[in-house]
């Protein structure tokens, strides 16, 4: 008898209400893979394009197709030569899909042990702000004594990038929403508020000049950081992929890692990471979810729970 699970998918592209919870076949793990019964999975961006009809190249994709590629939850099944991880463990990891579900398989290399100090919502949702930050100060060689300017600072990855930043000796200016500015500086970046001056605001905290900038907003923000950072290869877009060729910045590059991911977590258990959850939905709620993701709206992370 094939065994099945619960997992919010679609069977074809559209706006959030496309999403809903139905039961599909579970997969099993094999050579080199784990299963994880999921308790938490986070919601990003990437998910939503997904919804709406982006196929990244690639990746196979099948209807019904289920979201989701970031995860926290128990091992369950532990498949043929994979050492390291054993059924019971508690996990965080990430995937490209499928996170949506009672159980993911991935590859054992794709997990990291989850700190008993770490929620079930922040576990599932840690990996996207974590990763995505890291990889972009990477990339764009950020050093000790420089000066980084994030646009977006109060988002996911912005605040992520903001603590990674200031570990490595980093000054950080977070341009946000006012109401944000205390949750800036409480992770010790100097916030400044968007719209008209905001390149003179930026100056006058700055009086050094701005090194690199990572963009989280696009528009009227990445123009500020084409005209403050004087090179464009320190400039790296999270939101206007199709011009980062044609004015010579960068996207982000690099390869998400357990290793990154197991360093992270146990950064906040031990209360040296902040990561807040800014609302957990059940499966049940996925669409619900899509539709406050989309507003683009909100300081912390939007979770599923199973």
């Amino acid at each position: 008898m094939t065994e099945v699970m619960r997992a919010a998918a679609f069977t074809e592209p559209g706006g959030p209400e496309v999403l809903k919870v139905m039961e599909v076949p579970a997969p099993r793990a094999g050579a080199g893979q784990v299963r994880v019964r999921v308790r938490a999975a986070g919601v990003q961006p990437f998910d939503t394009a997904i919804r709406a009809g982006w196929e990244p190249p690639g990746l196979a994709l099948d209807f019904p197709r289920i979201p989701g590629n970031e995860f926290a939850g128990v091992v369950d099944q532990v498949g043929p030569e994979v050492t390291g991880v054993a059924v019971g463990d508690e996990v965080l990891g990430f995937c490209s899909l499928l996170a949506y579900a009672e159980y993911v398989v991935v590859p054992a290399a794709h997990v990291a042990a989850k700190p008993a100090g770490v929620p079930w919502e922040v576990a599932g949702g840690l990996t996207a702000g974590v990763q995505t930050a890291e990889m972009a100060l990477d990339t764009m060689g950020l050093a000790a004594g420089e000066t980084l300017l994030v646009h977006g600072a109060a988002g996911n990855v912005g605040a992520a990038a903001a603590q990674i930043a200031r570990r490595r000796g980093a000054t950080v200016i977070g341009t946000a929403r006012e109401a944000n500015h205390d949750y800036l500086r409480g992770l010790g970046a100097l916030p400044v508020v968007y719209g008209e001056g905001l390149a003179d605001r930026v100056r006058a905290l700055a009086p050094g000049g701005v090194d690199a900038a990572l963009d989280g907003a696009g528009g009227h923000a990445l123009e500020v950081s084409l005209e403050l950072v004087a090179d464009r290869s320190r400039i790296i877009t999270m939101v206007e992929h199709g011009r980062a060729a044609e004015l010579g910045i960068q996207t982000v590059r690099g390869e998400r890692t357990a290793e990154r991911l197991g360093r992270y977590a146990a950064l906040y258990a031990e209360g040296e990471f902040v990561f807040p959850v800014r609302r957990a939905y059940r499966l049940e709620e996925a669409a619900d979810a899509h539709r406050e993701m989309e507003t683009g709206h909100g300081r912390g992370k939007i979770v599923l729970t199973l």
